[in-house]
């Protein structure tokens, strides 16, 4: 078993040179092919950046250029990773986006793949995240797009899941207590410690561990189907009709409710709760479709707002350990949303009174 922390940040990366991208788009891709500019992309929390190609000859007119913080760095993932020791012989990106693809989930085609240099030429979804596309649509339009998005999570979860594919990486790691105890324990670095700038009373410490051992092993003990990681809003590309999914290399084995929880209790979207409920509703009606019943659906929901205070405590501290070791605070912004969440499951269930007792007075936003 091993539990490893993401890897440190890398020196900034200097772009990629024009010339070998010029000419590898000439070589590699279709015939008639011809660069006429490289633009940089806004990029997420990673190591990684991205650019748009534009070009002539085509289609395609576009290309999205990735670039790898190192060549080989990327086999190393950065989040923390748990599971048997499993020998990585490809990129994570392209061992999943090659999974992905044969369940018919709609992932980026891969124009080629620069080994040396580290550049990935992928297809462009275009600029319009789901988290734009409903971010001043009127109720209709976000039930439809969400609703679009969760029969892709089911697609995935389905599809994805069966036959089990010992060539994919996901299949080698997963949501096991020890990895659900990390990212808890991230939050008590991060999003307490670190973010107060002192230590918390050993007591409380103590006591608010153990209540999140106990999710951790209700979480861990459900059965696992592929779990994207990161299955939210600015993830998901609307592409004409079609929602493409990025950003999936970290992809492992965990709960049905984690990728749901990922997308429904959003940090960058906040739904209304009487919405919430319907895409829970029409979740387990999809996958029933599937022959997949959840009998007790209020076992289900219970199940959902747990993973849900594991997901939104860990990015709370994920988004201040970014600020803080990466020296990137665009994400602070979020962490009241995400926290306003955990405040109402913390009052939701008078199981959890003992967690919300220790864990309040270190943290403003439950207050």
């Amino acid at each position: 078993m091993s539990t490893a922390h993401p890897a440190p940040p890398k020196t900034s990366l200097a772009p990629p040179d024009q010339t070998l991208v010029a000419q590898t788009i000439e070589a590699q891709l279709s015939p008639g092919l011809i660069l006429r500019g490289l633009r940089p992309l806004a990029g997420d929390a990673s190591n990684r950046r991205y650019y748009r190609l534009d070009v002539a000859g085509g289609p395609p007119h576009s290309l999205i250029l990735m670039q790898l913080a190192e060549p080989e760095g990327f086999k190393q993932s950065e989040e923390a990773v748990s599971g048997a020791l499993h020998q990585i012989t490809e990129l994570p990106f392209l061992n999943i986006l090659s999974h992905l693809s044969k369940a018919g989930v709609s992932v980026p085609a891969l124009h080629y793949y620069d080994q040396t240099a580290g550049l990935l030429y992928l297809e462009d979804f275009g600029d319009v995240t789901l988290a734009e596309a409903v971010s001043k649509a009127e109720g209709p339009t976000i039930e439809a797009r969400y609703k679009q998005a969760i029969n892709v999570l089911v697609q995935i979860q389905v599809k994805a899941t069966t036959p089990a594919d010992p060539g994919c990486l996901a299949f080698h790691r997963s949501f096991d207590v020890p990895l659900l105890m990390w990212e808890f324990d991230h939050f008590l670095e991060y999003g307490i410690v670190a973010r107060r700038g002192k230590p918390m009373c050993s007591d409380d410490w103590t006591a608010i561990r153990h209540e999140f051992e106990v999710i951790a092993e209700l979480l861990a003990g459900q059965p696992r189907v592929f779990t994207h990681r990161d299955y939210h809003s600015r993830n998901l590309m609307v592409d004409g009709l079609r929602l493409g999914v990025i950003d999936f290399q970290d992809a492992l084995m965990g709960p049905a409710t984690y990728d749901l929880a990922s997308l429904l209790r959003d940090a960058y979207i906040q739904l209304d709760e009487t919405l919430v409920d319907d895409l829970i509703g029409y979740y387990l009606g999809q996958l029933a479709e599937r022959r997949c019943v959840w009998t007790n659906r209020e076992a289900f929901r219970r199940l959902f707002d747990l993973t849900s205070i594991q997901r939104n405590l860990k990015a709370a501290g994920r988004f201040v350990y970014i600020d803080r070791v990466k020296g990137n605070p665009k994400f602070l912004a979020d962490i009241p949303r995400v926290l306003s969440y955990v405040k109402r499951n913390l009052q939701k269930y008078p199981e959890l009174d003992r967690l919300r007792k220790h864990l309040t007075p270190y943290v403003p936003e439950l207050q």
